[in-house]
């Protein structure tokens, strides 16, 4: 376990609750993706209900095509499954650092800016708070692999701005590499794993032992 982990007593309490209550806009920012797919869909049913209110079906039947066509694919399956996981991963990687303490003093949680699919699992890209770094995300691997019902975990950090942590879900066994959408933000080469660190094993000390006093005479 490493000495980074908050096992190890980072604060006084580090498991109680938070002290800090969530603002209006963080919580719409966590919710967004639901609260848009949601707005969508009672869209759409209006829409169609006030149709076939006035006897025009067109709309209804756009809607069944635009649902069943995705649907009746293993493409259009598979997209939806991705990214299901990722609404999932993204809420479970927040309540990880809720339980472990990887929070600010006043309650803070890290922001996850963006979540996408990738050969592996998923990748999200994190907005450390002042107090939290990389390093802590790589001490909690474990925890944010049973979190997420993963393989492993995989962290990184950028180069030059380290309050910008990509956290990778590994699912399956792929092809590594950048999801194309954060490789288009900040490219493949800005990113530094912390996975190197994680790996390395103790050496055992081989030297025969040694008395600390020499033997009486």
């Amino acid at each position: 376990m490493s000495w980074r982990n908050l096992r190890n007593n980072r604060y006084e309490r580090p498991y109680e609750p938070l002290p800090h209550r969530t603002s209006p806009l963080v919580r719409l920012w966590r919710w967004r993706t639901e609260i848009a797919l949601l707005a969508a869909v009672v869209t759409a049913v209006t829409a169609v209900a006030f149709s076939l209110g006035k006897g025009d079906w067109w709309p209804f039947l756009v809607l069944t095509g635009t649902v069943g066509a995705p649907a009746a694919s293993r493409f259009g399956r598979n997209w939806v499954i991705a990214h299901m996981w990722c609404l999932a991963s993204r809420h479970r990687i927040q309540k990880t650092c809720v339980e472990t303490g990887m929070h600010t003093r006043s309650g803070r949680l890290p922001l996850i800016l963006w979540i996408t699919p990738t050969a592996l699992g998923e990748k999200a890209l994190v907005l450390a708070r002042a107090g939290i770094c990389a390093e802590d995300f790589e001490a909690f691997s474990g925890e944010l692999s049973s979190a997420c019902y993963a393989r492993r975990t995989e962290v990184a950090r950028h180069r030059r701005w380290a309050h910008l942590i990509t956290v990778e879900i590994i699912r399956r066994e792929a092809a590594p590499g950048l999801s194309l959408g954060l490789d288009r933000l900040y490219g493949q080469a800005n990113w530094v794993s912390l996975r190197s660190g994680r790996d390395l094993e103790e050496v055992p000390d081989t030297r025969p032992a040694t008395t600390a006093f020499p033997m009486a005479a």
